[in-house]
């Protein structure tokens, strides 16, 4: 993002140096100025052409900037107001101050909303801004988006001003673009137009002139998001966060690559290849044609390589699960048939309890969640002595008999409580009254 601005800044310098002579002698039209037909601006009072010539002409950034403040308010109709508050804006920038730079863009604005060195500079502020966060982070890029836009349309219809080579016309231009690009597809992004802030972001990407530079970390970056946050997510995306990963700054790197990894563990299924990824993305700027990861097996084909490989009889309850909501009814079937009426013991979590039936979480993502997959009908009620508390996790005995998917809920039948050994856990035995003695 910097570097944009910087890059804006030499090709202004050297755009000026072209421009001042011609527009001093002769008060020509704005350097950024679009397509009408240009006709040349000539100051006719002396006082105010040598006022012009006298501020155009100082060298000292803050005193040039003085003169040329002291021209446009006294001379507040000039036929030089623009090309004046143009390079009035290029001083500050010269001088660093962001805050004059930002107000005499408003200024330079007002004057010709099409003047693309206002409309350039202006977005990138507001983006930059916008890219700090704050309450106003989300008004400020949605500003730089609108005013990329309008400089994108103006740019399709600018001509090449006068003093200005074809070559120095061709670089600035392109300076333009770029920003209006950066901060159009990065807007996109914020109002998750996606397919937008694809091809803006990609477009600054992949012309950028030094691909290796870090400065080219934000867009690439903001162009993997663009691919990444869609449901379903845009393979691509991992190709251009492998590359952020390269790009990123020390401090950022290991973060964007946790990311990264993440994003492509779910898509692939594990993380083999990932390593081969990054290395490949470092090194080659551009993505590979019909670049492609395979994605990971569905949860269908999951279930069927579970069924081929374990037996449903040695499987846990949470294979079981997976595989009866998996959407593969011939595995589900499979495994239900398999553990139908056959005694198993668990550990499980009791939701609710009465003597005739416990609802129980025995899988530990619905353990976490005190969310119930499991009623257990019971062979004999439960003795009050022996009923087990709400939160509880106890082992138990039970046949499967039944199952539902949505949401997913086991019935097993025959239900006894175990001791922690295993063994089934029997009330304690009624002590005898104790005998007494005949005298």
């Amino acid at each position: 993002m910097k570097k944009s601005l910087v890059t804006l800044l030499l090709v202004l310098a050297a755009a000026a140096a072209a421009q001042e002579a011609p527009a001093a002698a002769a008060g020509q039209q704005s350097a950024a100025a679009p397509a009408q037909q240009q006709q040349k601006k000539v100051i006719k009072d002396p006082a105010e052409y040598n006022a012009y010539i006298a501020a155009v002409k100082t060298t000292d950034p803050k005193a040039k900037a003085a003169a040329l403040e002291s021209f446009l308010s006294t001379y507040p109709n000039s036929v030089m107001k623009e090309d004046g508050t143009e390079l009035l804006m290029k001083t500050y920038q010269q001088l660093g101050d962001v805050e004059k730079i930002t107000e005499t863009g408003k200024r330079l604005l007002q004057i010709d909303p099409n003047n693309l060195t206002g409309l350039a500079l202006m977005s990138y502020l507001d983006r930059a801004q916008a890219q700090r966060g704050g309450p106003q982070a989300t008004q400020l890029l949605s500003e730089a988006g609108q005013l990329a836009q309008h400089g994108l349309q103006q740019l399709d219809v600018a001509q090449k001003p006068e003093g200005y080579s074809d070559e120095q016309w061709t670089t600035m231009k392109q300076s333009f673009k770029t920003i209006f690009l950066g901060s159009a597809g990065h807007a996109a992004l914020q109002d998750k137009d996606y397919a937008t802030a694809q091809k803006d972001l990609k477009e600054v990407v992949t012309t950028s002139p030094n691909p290796n530079d870090p400065a080219n970390f934000t867009n690439v970056y903001l162009l993997s998001l663009a691919y990444l946050t869609p449901k379903p997510m845009v393979i691509d995306g991992l190709w251009w966060i492998a590359r952020a990963v390269a790009l990123a700054p020390a401090q950022a790197k290991p973060q964007i690559l946790s990311y990264a990894k993440s994003q492509y563990v779910r898509y692939h299924g594990s993380d083999t290849g990932f390593n081969d990824l990054v290395q490949e993305a470092a090194t080659s700027p551009n993505i590979p044609p019909n670049f492609t990861v395979a994605p990971a097996p569905t949860p269908a084909q999951q279930a069927a390589t579970m069924v081929a490989k374990t037996p449903p009889e040695q499987m846990s309850f949470a294979d079981w699960q997976f595989i009866m909501t998996s959407g593969n009814t011939d595995a589900a079937n499979q495994v239900m048939t398999a553990i139908k009426g056959k005694a198993v013991q668990i550990v499980a979590q009791v939701i609710d309890a009465s003597p005739s039936q416990l609802t129980m979480a025995a899988s530990a993502d619905d353990i976490a969640a005190n969310k119930a997959d499991l009623v257990l009908t019971m062979v004999s009620p439960i003795p009050v002595k022996m009923m087990p508390k709400v939160g509880a996790q106890i082992p138990v005995q039970g046949k499967p008999d039944s199952f539902t998917t949505n949401p997913f809920l086991m019935q097993m039948v025959d239900g006894k409580l175990l001791t922690k050994a295993g063994a089934e856990e029997k009330p304690a035995p009624k002590k005898k009254a104790p005998v007494r003695r005949r005298k």
